[in-house]
């Protein structure tokens, strides 16, 4: 997968299984892809915010499922989890779907 619109395509169309079996409540993709700088072996960058809380193994379960889906490494980043400051930089490039 090598273009953010078709990463967002994909994730559009798989929206109503990502809330239903991993509590997705928003979901979307930063960093290289967003820029227009990603390489060959670039991963893609994806920021979600869940329904209700999730433990290591279902994030875990869900980043797999993600790079399974997109074909390509996924790097999951939880909205809850981000740091002020490059928090702020992610909110302001993150492409939602």
């Amino acid at each position: 997968m090598r273009d953010v619109d078709r990463i967002k395509e994909v994730l559009a169309r798989n929206k109503g299984e990502l809330r239903r079996r991993f509590k997705v409540k928003d979901i979307g993709v930063f960093g290289s892809y967003v820029r227009g700088e990603q390489k060959k072996k670039s991963d893609v960058d994806v920021l979600v915010e869940f329904e209700e809380p999730v433990g290591f193994f279902d994030f875990i379960a869900l980043e797999n499922y993600l790079s399974n889906l997109l074909g390509v490494k996924v790097d999951l980043v939880s909205k809850k989890a981000l740091k002020p400051r490059i928090g702020e930089r992610i909110l302001k490039e993150v492409i939602r779907v």
